[in-house]
């Protein structure tokens, strides 16, 4: 495998998976904080109730809101975001693991609520910014590069409960807010930055904080979102003329079902969907598949005066992605980005997620031939049921198989095919919690965690055999 020399190995995680921390420091409540994962045998159904008392709950398949009451914080109840796997209080040993490693990158989120508690307030909590430059010190300590998520999946309890999230542009002011204050504060010792986690794929309360979850209401919040992330990304090259703005979309591939034509034309559709949000982002513009789908459906998106040429004039400078697995459809399918369809093709994870490497290769491609632009892979990685030994040792081949058939994949589409890769960093580089399920027993790390679906266990580290591949395959990269 040949890779530039300049090119940057990591890992990544997602602050109320990870962090903990909870109400520590001044740290207010975020969106995550009502979700918890309830009865363990059904994970998928993930239930919240807002402070002001109104229930419901996210169904990853239906997106349905039932009116069953739930608890809140319920003491019976576990709520990942509260506790993470404790970095805010381990960040020192992890980031060192991470550094020992070999990794010159970390990705982090940072959590709103800890710099802005209520995300209303003009002057920020110092206690939460000290948090994350300490982290940031000691990322550099060990030459490892920074890359923070701006905004990765949340959003200060408040601003939902008030003014519905980012169904409101009042948003959009509380989020810019956030920026100015993390660029002045660290915008000398960051130059990657990403603006949005995922933004295709957002949906409900935890996430947009909005309570309905029609298209209307959905699609108005996004172009809140590429508004927002346009005005971050002026904002940056102005204040920082050599920082990177790259916002992450979970771009897994769709593959036709079959070579039937009535398949392949299901397959561009159903891409659409998932593109459209980086077609605005890094194209500057609304497409006009999307605004024929607007007309059809009845969607309005309303729009202050110069919006459109804000998109237009304040692109991304690179795409950044995530890439797990790929699924299929054909002409029948009613296709969701959160499904799996089957690969008659493709082995399969206990999760039916498929186990696809060329999949990365493919978007890698994809992507710089729609837009010309860097591309930087923020999250790959294999959730696994993994088995440890008395010592807490895991032997993962099955990880290092995935990984390194990945990094081939990776490897060919920059010296074969001539993509610019800036990066490439795994997802849950130590255990945390699945977004997708709320369990700690779908592991993605290469260091494990003593703790269980409940919360329960020592939280301690320990490196498991994919760990010390890793470590090796990075010292052999950076010989060359």
């Amino acid at each position: 495998m040949k890779f530039p020399k300049e090119f940057l190995f990591g890992g990544a995680t997602a602050d109320f998976q990870f962090e903990g921390g909870f109400a520590e420091d001044g740290r207010g409540l975020i969106t995550h904080d009502f979700v918890t994962t309830g009865d363990v045998s059904t994970p998928r159904r993930i239930t919240y109730q807002t402070p002001d008392g109104k229930t419901g709950a996210v169904d990853w398949k239906k997106e349905s809101m039932p009116p069953e009451a739930v608890g809140y914080f319920d003491e019976t109840e576990k709520y990942p975001s509260h506790y993470g796997v404790d970095f805010y209080h381990r960040y020192q040993e992890d980031i060192k693991l991470i550094a020992d490693l070999g990794m010159n990158v970390f990705r982090f989120s940072i959590c709103w609520s800890r710099i802005f508690p209520t995300g209303e307030e003009t002057v920020p909590n110092e206690q939460g910014l000290l948090f994350y430059q300490k982290v940031i010190d000691e990322c550099q300590k060990y030459g490892i590069e920074p890359l923070i998520t701006i905004c990765h999946d949340e959003i200060p309890a408040e601003l939902a409960n008030k003014y519905d999230g980012w169904s409101s542009r009042k948003t959009i002011t509380a989020y810019l807010r956030l920026c100015q204050v993390l660029f002045e504060r660290f915008g000398k010792q960051v130059k990657y930055w990403l603006t949005f986690n995922e933004v295709n794929v957002l949906r409900g309360y935890s996430m947009l904080g909005t309570r309905s979850v029609d298209e209307q209401t959905f699609y108005q919040a996004s172009h809140h979102i590429f508004i927002a992330s346009a005005l971050a990304t002026k904002m940056a090259h102005e204040m920082l003329p050599e920082a990177m703005l790259g916002t992450m979309y979970a771009l897994s591939p769709v593959y036709p079902l079959t070579c039937k034509p009535e398949d392949v034309f299901s397959q561009v559709t159903a891409r659409r969907k998932t593109l459209f949000f980086s077609d605005v982002m890094i194209r500057g513009t609304y497409p006009n598949y999307q605004k024929k789908y607007f007309e059809k459906e009845g969607i309005k998106i309303v729009m202050e005066p110069g919006d459109l040429e804000t998109l237009k004039n304040h692109t991304l400078d690179y795409i950044a992605f995530s890439c797990y697995r790929s699924t299929t459809v054909n002409q029948e399918s009613q296709y969701d980005i959160m499904v799996m369809d089957p690969n008659p093709y493709l082995p399969k994870t206990k999760w039916n997620w498929t186990v696809d490497p060329m999949s990365i290769r493919y978007v890698l491609n994809e992507v710089y031939d729609r837009y010309q632009v860097p591309a930087f892979i923020v999250e790959n990685g294999m959730g696994e049921i993994d088995r440890w030994d008395e010592n807490f040792y895991v032997e993962d081949d099955y990880r290092i198989d995935y990984l390194n058939n990945h990094f081939k994949e990776i490897a060919k589409a920059i010296e074969e095919d001539g993509v610019p890769v800036l990066g490439y960093t795994m997802w849950g580089i130590i255990d945390l919690v699945s977004l997708s399920t709320g369990e700690m027993a779908k592991r993605y790390g290469l260091i494990f965690v003593d703790m269980d679906d409940f919360g329960n266990g020592s939280l301690n580290r320990y490196p498991k055999k994919s760990y010390f591949w890793m470590k090796d395959f990075l010292e052999a990269f950076h010989e060359k």
